[in-house]
């Protein structure tokens, strides 16, 4: 670490929906950002307006939000002296340094139609645009002034950059170490594009990064190749001795580790590859999300967190602020991480575990909405306690605990029809009836209940069918909690009600 205070940020495109592997990605450098006290940005780059997507930006702020990632500056903050936090919105600061790279000659203009570009690759197979071909192609390096200003007046028209060959080309790279590069295979891209009068990714995420202070680029894997021609735009520039430090994270791989990860993956197998459910305005394709499914954020903070990083030692439970103080890109793996996602679960199970009651239960509130219960919170908060332990996600609950809501109107017919061999079934209910009506509401607890049941105050009843029997009544199945749990929560009230109505049911 250099004096230089910390300063990165998480760039995403508004073209769908917020990819797992780019949470990922914003995570590492919030949490770099805030080990080393410095600053996180969000800045949107939209200059793809072909590939642009209404509703995206919205998407991933929300996102964000919900998982707890917090910005210093940007988009969704209203903070940061460094915006326009769109690169949309920065046409005329980007055209600058192209007149820049212009006039310096490191740049040129094309104007090679499509067509044209098309019949060269068709001609030559293997066909790129560099210091071996564009001497043959229609440009300001190949054309004279007059024919210059007449084509930037008859035709759409690029600038590209102008790779010198056989130059050596270092990227310094904090996870993967020095990567040393030819310039002569780097072809020479375009930088600005004048039929939307807007740069490409390219020159855009450089001009940006300077302008905005940014002193570490921390990104996927994936733009590791683009990493040389970033170094030659800080040299083309004059901004080398500024350039940021930059660190290539591992790709996040299909579960079977065999390529990058993909949403056909998430609905191969079951389970979601973004942080929101997503609605594809033209298509209306949804695609689940974590959050809908009932992950908790922290959950699948502390999952991703582990997806190519490591702080070493068996313990894999951390809270957010335990991850900040951890991390460092020096533990981060070259190799690409296979997503776990039955891995993801499980964090999902122990979150449940290790969050309060009331905590969950206020996730669960919702869920019951859904179904039409309007219940005490405190009756939510008991089932929670006495549930959660069996479920993975929240929404589960309701599978396994309606019934603390809800009376059973029909029971497991084989179960009931093994009690039903005892013909004094509906007898040993009626009594129990009469024992449990005589029970003062103070004494109904867990304690005193287990209590009177291990007395001799029922007689010869058969207990293991009278406990079955009860079990039945109040669930509907030889299923659930402890049944002096049940009981308790239930109340004195509701558990005589569903006795009553399966000794109704069951008489005949």
């Amino acid at each position: 670490m250099t004096d230089q205070q910390v300063r990165v940020r998480f760039a995403p495109s508004p073209t769908g929906p917020l990819h797992i592997g780019g949470v990922r990605t914003a995570l590492y450098n919030y949490l770099f950002a805030r080990k080393h006290q410095g600053k996180l940005i969000l800045r949107i780059e939209d200059t793809d307006s072909a590939r642009f997507v209404s509703g995206a930006e919205a998407y991933i702020v929300e996102a964000f939000r919900w998982l707890g990632i917090t910005f210093d500056e940007g988009i969704g903050t209203d903070q940061g002296e460094y915006g326009p936090y769109r690169q949309s919105e920065r046409r005329e600061i980007y055209q600058k340094y192209v007149k820049q790279l212009l006039d310096k000659g490191k740049a040129y203009y094309a104007f090679d139609t499509p067509e044209e570009l098309e019949a060269k690759r068709k001609e030559y197979p293997n066909f790129q645009y560099d210091a071996s071909t564009r001497d043959g192609m229609c440009n300001s390096l190949t054309l004279s002034e007059a024919e210059i200003c007449q084509l930037k007046q008859q035709r759409k028209y690029t600038v590209r950059l102008k790779v010198e060959p056989n130059q050596d080309v270092t990227v310094h790279d904090l996870i993967r170490g020095e990567v040393h590069v030819n310039s002569s295979i780097i072809d020479d891209k375009v930088l600005y594009k004048s039929a939307d009068e807007l740069p490409t990714y390219h020159l855009a995420n450089i001009v940006d990064d300077h302008l905005m202070r940014i002193s570490h680029v921390i990104r996927g894997e994936e733009w590791l190749p683009s990493a040389p021609l970033h170094v030659l735009l800080y040299r083309a520039l004059g901004w080398e001795t500024e350039m940021p430090q930059f660190a290539h994270l591992p790709l996040l791989l299909k579960p079977e580790g065999n390529g990058k990860l993909s949403k056909r993956d998430g609905d191969r197998l079951g389970f979601p590859v973004f942080p929101l459910q997503w609605t594809d305005p033209k298509t209306g394709e949804i695609s689940s999300g974590y959050r809908e499914k009932g992950y908790l954020p922290a959950a699948v903070i502390n999952f991703l967190a582990f997806l190519g990083w490591n702080p070493g030692g068996e313990e894999e439970i951390y809270s957010l602020d335990e991850l900040i103080s951890l991390f460092s890109l020096e533990h981060c793996s070259k190799s690409g991480a296979k997503f776990d996602y039955k891995k993801g679960i499980w964090f999902n199970h122990q979150y449940i575990l290790h969050n309060s009651d009331e905590e969950i239960a206020r996730m669960f509130v919702p869920v019951l909405r859904e179904h039409g219960v309007q219940a005490p919170f405190e009756q939510v908060t008991t089932t929670v306690r006495l549930m959660k332990d069996r479920v993975n996600f929240v929404p589960e609950l309701w599978d396994i605990a309606a019934f603390f809501f809800i009376a059973p109107q029909t029971y497991d017919e084989k179960a009931l029809d093994k009690l039903r061999k005892d013909e004094h079934l509906v007898e040993y209910l009626q009594e129990l009836t009469r024992v449990l009506t005589a029970v003062q509401p103070s004494q109904w607890k867990v304690e005193p209940l287990d209590a009177l049941f291990h007395t001799d105050i029922f007689g010869d009843l058969h207990f293991g069918n009278l406990m079955k029997a009860l079990r039945l009544a109040l669930v509907g199945e030889l299923k659930g909690p402890g049944i002096f749990d049940l009981m308790e929560a239930l109340g004195k009230a509701e558990t005589l009600v569903r006795l009553q109505y399966a000794i109704d049911r069951w008489k005949s």
